[in-house]
């Protein structure tokens, strides 16, 4: 009998230490961070990638044998230099060599010319009276036209010596010269890029012919710049697959206007192909695979409870949830590992 009652007492021990332990742990908050829900934005993109390359883009050549002379920039007051920003129609050096200007005549062609518009005023005049025929007419104007063909190629022979950009762009080659040395015709003066406006070819995977389309918005990046997002757009996609790649061909369009791109520049570029706004968006990696579905932990009165969702679109880093969730409900986004349904929480953040 005294064995059974110890049996009885030592049973009531162990169930006694027991529910305290349950209670200990019942009583246990976990701590975890969470976010409230508002609606937002979700774009779903494609990731490419490529170089960048500017729109505008000319090298300037020496036409004639001359002794060259490096011009100063109106804007600095110095000599041009890599890097400075060029205006169409600036002077970037002269070409001197005084027998060739004296060749081209331009003075003398000039004074034909004015004589020859004289004359064709004249024999205009005569052949209203009848003092000329049609023949001495004609003849008139064909030495004016001559003439003033003569002077325009006169111009044309003396703008070779002067190096002029045809566009506006910045200076990204600059060959040295010293002032006064004689250069060879051919020679290169200056290279000047155009890179407001940029483009980049990329190569696309197969699956997403459909998918992707011209006109579709562009987010680029590059590792220089982390802070800043630049704007593009599909400009042209090619209807061919390559057989060896699986890929298709596509060309962006680049809006460089702040200059944060460089011709050459490796350029991470997002597709955007779908969006939508004022939706739910949650992150990507708080949502856990549960043999029943999707699911997060909602806080509901220090409680976190187990909630399945349905997802739609998604990026690399958030998802769209469909249903399951509502706005200004707390989701869990850090310490969720730990949590069970029903899990007692103390918000940290």
């Amino acid at each position: 009998m005294k064995k059974i009652i110890t049996l009885l007492i030592l049973i009531t021990s162990f169930a006694a230490c027991r529910n305290r332990d349950q209670n200990l742990t019942a009583d246990i908050e976990i701590p975890v961070s969470v976010q409230e829900l508002s609606l937002r934005s979700i774009e779903e993109y494609v990731n490419t990638t490529g170089t960048s390359f500017p729109k505008g883009e000319i090298e300037l050549k020496s036409k004639i044998p001359a002794a060259y002379f490096l011009e100063k920039n109106p804007q600095t007051g110095r000599l041009w230099q890599l890097g400075d920003r060029v205006r169409a129609g600036a002077i970037i050096a002269r070409l001197e060599d005084e027998e060739y200007v004296n060749s081209v005549q331009m003075e003398t062609n000039q004074l034909n010319l004015e004589l020859m518009e004289t004359e064709l005023r004249k024999q205009e005049s005569l052949y209203e009276k009848g003092g000329v025929t049609l023949k001495e007419l004609k003849t008139a104007g064909i030495n004016y036209e001559n003439a003033k063909t003569t002077v325009i190629n006169s111009k044309l022979k003396l703008q070779k010596t002067r190096v002029i950009s045809p566009i506006e762009g910045v200076i990204v080659d600059l060959p040295y010269y010293t002032q006064g040395t004689e250069t060879a015709s051919g020679v290169t003066i200056a290279k000047i890029m155009d890179y407001r406006t940029m483009y980049m070819d990329v190569r696309l995977p197969e699956k997403y012919i459909s998918v992707i389309k011209p006109g579709q918005e562009v987010r680029l990046t590059n590792y220089t710049i982390p802070g800043d997002t630049i704007a593009g757009t599909i400009t042209q996609l090619s209807p061919a697959i390559e057989a060896d790649t699986r890929t298709f061909k596509g060309t962006i369009n680049i809006d460089n206007s702040g200059f944060l791109l460089r011709p050459g520049m490796f350029v991470k570029a997002d597709i955007v192909t779908r969006r939508k706004d004022s939706v739910i968006v949650i992150p990507k990696n708080i949502i856990l695979s549960r043999q029943r579905g999707k699911t997060v932990f909602v806080i509901d009165r220090g409680i976190a409870v187990e909630r399945i969702v349905e997802t739609g679109l998604e990026n690399l880093t958030d998802v769209e949830i469909i249903r399951g969730l509502e706005k200004n409900e707390r989701v869990v986004t850090g310490g969720f590992e730990t949590l069970s349904n029903r899990s007692k929480v103390k918000i940290i953040i």
